[in-house]
């Protein structure tokens, strides 16, 4: 399939391929050769009309009464999401989380080898974490270049995200993970995806009061019992 030929896959879709790879992984771990599009949207949470749509989108549509290929599908959605290679990275923020990130074995094993960190600390400048030295953050445009980095991570404190963006976007990247709790203002034509942490407790904050203001206790309740073995 040709870039010209390649149909757009919505954005709801997209976010869902990762965990069907996640899940796809497991099951090839395991020795299990074919699967139904029923078993994979209970392991996925969603529905199986779902499931096959979004792979359709693929160009997989499974064969009747036999199901799905695993080996085959994890190629077809790593090709879809461009992990047939690696793309580098470059890590905005010396921190406790930046250095956690730098240091974290989970990217390069998925193709996201962290291959910079900086920061404007002089106190933090020139110190080593993992086995990376971090770099001040103005000679980031030269580290992109030389370390032809793909990705840019924020992982700096709100009042310095949109510098950190500023500057990745100076030196040529793209691609953005933000961590900081704040919405960046960037070009149209960076992609920037956010992971605010405390939105997430948040959110879970909601299931929590949910639980108390019904009188449900999740070490007695037979529907979270059956949730969590789900």
């Amino acid at each position: 399939m040709t870039q010209l030929q390649r149909r757009k896959i919505p954005d709801a879709a997209i976010a869902r391929l990762p965990i069907y790879l996640q899940i796809l992984n497991n099951l090839a771990a395991t020795n299990v050769l074919q699967f139904s599009s029923d078993e994979l949207a209970a392991l996925a949470g969603v529905n199986a009309a779902k499931v096959r749509k979004d792979l359709s989108y693929l160009g997989s549509y499974g064969t009747r009464g036999v199901g799905y290929e695993v080996t085959y599908l994890i190629y077809q959605i790593k090709r879809e999401l461009g992990l047939m290679r690696e793309w580098n990275v470059v890590v905005v923020g010396a921190g406790n989380l930046g250095c956690a990130l730098a240091k974290f074995d989970g990217f390069l094993s998925r193709g996201f080898p962290v291959v910079g960190i900086v920061d404007n600390d002089p106190k933090k400048i020139g110190r080593t974490t993992s086995s990376l030295t971090v770099g001040d953050v103005a000679d980031l445009k030269n580290i992109v270049r030389d370390e032809k980095v793909n990705i840019g991570v924020i992982t700096t404190s709100s009042a310095a995200a949109q510098s950190a963006a500023d500057a990745l976007i100076e030196a040529g990247i793209t691609s953005i993970l933000n961590f900081a709790p704040v919405v960046l203002s960037t070009p149209s034509s960076v992609s920037v995806r956010h992971v605010d942490l405390g939105v997430e407790l948040q959110i879970l904050s909601y299931y929590e009061q949910m639980r108390i203001e019904t009188g449900i206790k999740s070490d007695t309740s037979p529907e979270l019992s059956k949730v969590g073995v789900q």
